[in-house]
């Protein structure tokens, strides 16, 4: 098994947002964070819906 160590892991996670970060657009940022945000709690709603009726006919 191969172990990497914390400063290689924190350095190549580092370089890689910041060689992302100049191509990023403030509303590419935005949107995206927008789209995340609608995604997680539309799954959260239907995944609620979903063990409601789950339970309602398993009685």
């Amino acid at each position: 098994m191969m172990q990497s160590s914390n400063p290689t892991l924190i350095g190549t996670a580092g370089g890689t947002f910041l060689s992302v970060l100049p191509n990023l657009h403030s509303e590419d940022f935005f949107k995206t964070v927008l789209l995340a945000a609608i995604g997680a709690i539309v799954s959260f709603v239907l995944s609620m819906m979903l063990k409601f009726i789950v339970k309602k006919y398993k009685k």
